[in-house]
């Protein structure tokens, strides 16, 4: 399986993991307060994971000795459809995209994975092939650890058994929620709410998509996404050319939407 523009960004698990170069903070175990931890290790350490930095301190022991932050390229294929999940990824940055795959090779994306969650975590569970493919849809930096180290961890841990499971039932909600989505409602109205998740998980106003994988993203032709951006456009709401959109009026992008924008909120942040 090809997985090029994978690059290790730090070969140590924590001291020296937050990139960049020059000196960091080390981790001092003596602290217990969690925003005083995300202060300490923001923005690149593997807390600014969402689901890392909600563990104990006592949990995320078990893993932090395993993780690596790495960088990825964008359209890196971290996992192919029927691949066993070998690495397990806390996007620390970007974004995943897990993405449906057909016979005929046609393809749509059923959820996306950004700091708030992890791609491959049911691995830690047993479950080791993928039935998605999985890609950086942006440059990413992620905290990878191996499927069988966190399997070893889970075993010793009920709170990072519940991370996997809790984070598997995001996941389904969002695969629930974009099939009613692509099912129900508007392209344009569906584009409004692809753009809308995508900014609060990359957390930016300016996103380079090229048509191809909108169309993707939506199952809809490119042709379509053509006509349908440059009516948002039209509508002041965003600016897009050349394969990069950026967001003008926000609450006019989600004026456009549909309720699918505020119901995968809920669903991510409950």
């Amino acid at each position: 399986m090809s997985r090029t523009g994978l690059m290790v960004a730090t070969s140590s698990a924590y001291s020296s993991n937050l990139g960049g170069g020059g000196s960091r903070t080390p981790f001092h175990p003596r602290r217990t307060d969690r925003a005083e931890r995300d202060s300490v290790h923001a923005p690149l350490g593997p807390l600014s994971n969402k689901l890392l930095a909600a563990l104990s301190r006592s949990d995320f022991a078990l893993l932090q000795p395993h993780l690596t932050t790495v960088g990825i390229e964008r359209g890196t294929t971290l996992c192919e459809v029927g691949d066993e999940v070998d690495d397990v990824h806390f996007p620390l940055s970007g974004l995943i995209s897990l993405v449906f795959v057909m016979r005929d090779g046609k393809a749509v994306e059923t959820a996306t994975v950004g700091r708030e969650g992890v791609f491959g975590a049911m691995s830690g569970l047993g479950i080791h092939r993928s039935q998605v493919r999985a890609i950086a849809r942006f440059p990413m930096l992620s905290s990878r650890i191996d499927a069988t180290r966190l399997r070893k961890a889970a075993a010793s841990s009920r709170s990072i058994v519940d991370l996997c499971l809790r984070f598997n039932e995001v996941l389904l909600a969002q695969a629930r929620i974009s099939a009613a989505c692509n099912a129900l409602h508007k392209t344009e109205a569906r584009l409004c709410r692809w753009l809308l998740q995508t900014r609060d998980q990359v957390e930016s106003d300016t996103l380079q998509l090229t048509q191809t994988l909108l169309s993707e993203m939506l199952g809809v032709r490119r042709t379509s996404v053509t006509e349908v951006a440059r009516k948002i456009q039209a509508s002041g709401a965003i600016s897009y050319s050349r394969g990069v959109i950026k967001i003008l009026d926000l609450e006019a992008l989600k004026s456009n939407s549909c309720e699918c924008y505020e119901t995968l909120q809920k669903q991510t942040n409950s």
